[in-house]
Order: structure tokens, then sequence, then C-alpha cells
């Protein structure tokens, strides 16, 4: 009975502590995760792989081909967050709570082929990582093919970087940005000035 009393108190104490903090800095995104929150999501990141998933093996085989279309794939969808190169150190990527992870990292790169998928395909709650693929499981390739180009990830080669460029999203903002210079190129009226 006294250990839960015990107990109770700790996390009574923890939860007021943790009251006071919010209150007093309040909850903006901008500021680094604390050990507790990181605790948290990794924990999340842990729970959001069942258990029948975690030891699964890639079933795509890796070549060259598979790698290109999920080079690809992450250019065009996941490097909003990620970047090309996986660190995360994107406009989105460093200003999601908890920030986008670098993919190249241990921490990434030790989870298993199953935990990688999982991620891919349920998400994870509590961040901004959200659900990808097909939620019956029909065609999961695309996920696994995902799965080993974040393997590459810490050996991307800069002209595989250079490529990927290409293939990013242009936002529509971007667009007009491109028309406006090419037509001051071309001797029309100076581009406007703009901030983000």
């Amino acid at each position: 009975m006294k250990f839960v009393v015990v107990i109770l108190v700790v996390v009574i104490v923890f939860a007021g502590v943790a009251l006071i903090v919010v209150v007093k800095r309040g909850l903006s995104s901008r500021e680094q995760p604390t050990l507790t929150e990181e605790i948290i999501a990794r924990a999340a990141r842990h729970l959001a792989t069942p258990v029948s998933m975690r030891q699964a093996r890639n079933p795509v085989p890796l070549t060259s081909d598979v790698l290109a279309e999920a080079r690809a794939h992450w250019a065009d969808h996941c490097a909003t967050c990620h970047g090309n190169d996986g660190r995360g150190q994107t406009d989105i990527g460093r200003n999601l709570y908890p920030k986008a992870p670098d993919m190249r990292s241990e921490r990434t790169q030790d989870l298993t082929d199953g935990e990688l998928f999982s991620i891919i395909k349920n998400g994870v709650r509590l961040t901004g990582m959200p659900a990808w693929g097909d939620p019956a499981g029909h065609d999961d390739t695309d996920n696994w093919k995902l799965v080993h180009f974040i393997r590459h990830l810490p050996k991307i080669t800069p002209q595989e970087l250079e490529e990927m460029k290409s293939m990013n999203p242009v936002s529509p903002m971007e667009i007009k940005e491109k028309k406006e210079e090419e037509q001051f190129l071309e001797g029309g009226q100076a581009p406007p000035h703009h901030h983000h």
C-alpha cells in the first residue's frame, strides 16, 4: 500500500510541475521537446507498430529500379517534411512538434523493417506523421520500397539529391515566383519582394 501511495504522490507532483511549466511557457511548437516529451513520442512510435509486425522482413527485393521508384516517391510525398536527404531540415519538418526525425540517425536506422513499414503505413499519433497507403493492405509495395529508401538515406549521393529536386512538389507561389523571375530576366518588371 505504501508503494502505491508513493507512486501516486510522484505522479501528482510530476503532473503539477508539468502544469506549471505549461502555464508559464505555453505550448508553442517552437520549443525543443522536453526529455519527457521525447520519451512519450518514442513510446508512441514504438506502440504504433503491432507486435506481429515488429520483426517483419521487407518482402520486396532490393533492386536499382525499386530504389529509383522509392526515391521518386520520397521526393514527391515525403521530402516536404523529411527533406530529400532525410534530415528533416525543411520548413515543415523543423516546425513540427516533435520535430521530424533525422531518418539517417541510428535511432531510425536501428528500427526493424516491420517498424519502419508500420510507421509509414499507420502513422504515429501525437506526432506529425500521418498514415500512408492502402488501409486494407491490398498493396503495400510502395511502403516496403520506401523502407529500402530509408535504409539507403545514409549513403545517398549528391547526384541522387540533385535528381530528386526536380521531383519535389512545386507550390503555386513558387510557380508564380519563377514566372516573375523569368519575366524580369527577359527585361520585364522587377519581381516584387516577398518574405516568408
